[in-house]
């Protein structure tokens, strides 16, 4: 039986406009991107397949284009469709934060971040460079590798603060290990630069390491 054979309240289309997207599984939002199933199956039978190949949407949303690609009812036009799909989710976040004080809602920084960073299979280490109101002004992605003394350099860091005159500073790096807790590179790191931006009083307001769960906060573990 095919989903236009279910009834109304139970295919996924119809029960997102009725009842709004939150009230679909995992699967069934999968089966609207997807559109089609395959041979014997609907589009919900072969996004509940893929969900249990990759371990969940996560994994699948993640997943490296080799990978995706090679799984059944999958390829190169979809990963383009879902890359676009996830970069419009980071665009939206982005532009919430230009118009919105980054830290009257610290959760909407948090999801950006991860929206950002979360799926690098580097570490990353980032900078949101923001005006007197602490408004987004640029997210700038500076290092690349190991995030330790050696490959993080203040000077960039401060270069950057000028060029885009900024009044505050929130420092970002992921660990690809999925583990937020701070190393004692991570520890030094900071310091340096809490250091070199108060030298043209640009306060660090913040780093975050993102990882599996919730980012690890400097500032609220009392470390800034």
């Amino acid at each position: 039986m095919t989903i236009c054979n279910w009834p109304a309240s139970e295919r996924p289309r119809e029960k997102l406009l009725d009842r709004g997207p939150q009230a679909l599984s995992d699967a069934e939002l999968l089966a609207i991107f997807l559109r089609t199933g395959m041979r014997g199956k609907t589009a919900v039978d072969l996004a509940r397949d893929l969900l249990g190949r990759f371990g969940g949407l996560r994994p699948l949303l993640e997943a490296g284009q080799a990978d995706f690609c090679a799984s059944p009812g999958l390829g190169p036009a979809k990963y383009v469709q879902l890359q676009a799909v996830l970069e419009l989710g980071r665009r939206h976040l982005q532009e919430g934060l230009e118009r919105d004080t980054a830290f009257a809602d610290p959760a909407s920084v948090r999801a950006y971040l991860c929206a950002r960073l979360r799926a690098r299979h580097r570490e990353v280490f980032a900078c949101l460079f923001l005006d007197t109101r602490h408004r987004l002004i640029a997210c700038e992605e500076l290092f690349l590798g190991t995030i330790d003394g050696a490959s993080v350099h203040p000077r960039e860091v401060v270069q950057q603060a000028l060029s885009h005159n900024a009044a505050a500073v929130i420092l970002a790096h992921n660990h690809p290990s999925g583990v937020a807790e701070p190393s004692r590179a991570d520890k030094a790191i900071t310091g340096r630069l809490v250091e070199a931006l108060a030298l043209i009083e640009v306060r660090v307001l913040d780093h975050f390491i993102v990882g599996d769960g919730d980012p690890w906060s400097f500032a609220e573990h009392g470390q800034l």
